[in-house]
């Protein structure tokens, strides 16, 4: 697949996109899946850091799961993909 590669206007002509979302309390481990993303496909690998998640249905009775990313957890994140060497982040 390769390196995300974008056209002169931002669009993706082909390459590797990964999306990785955000957990409370770090349930998703953001920094071994980024560690992994480094050392095992690529430092350059686009990577859309999303905190987009909210519970719903059953989340609400799991006390790790029945809140919405804080902003700390979000930038701890970011920190983490930055720290394992990927420089190419989403905005």
């Amino acid at each position: 697949m390769g390196d995300l590669v974008l056209d002169q206007n931002g669009i993706a002509i082909r390459g590797l996109l990964v999306r990785h979302l955000v957990m409370p309390e770090n349930l998703a481990g953001t920094e071994k899946i980024m560690e992994f993303i480094a050392e095992h496909i690529s430092k350059n690998t686009y990577v859309n850091i999303m905190p987009q998640y909210r519970p719903c249905g059953k989340a609400y009775e799991n006390p790790h799961l029945n809140r919405p990313i804080t902003m700390d957890e979000f930038s701890m994140a970011i920190s983490m993909a930055k720290n394992s060497g990927i420089p190419r982040l989403d905005n």
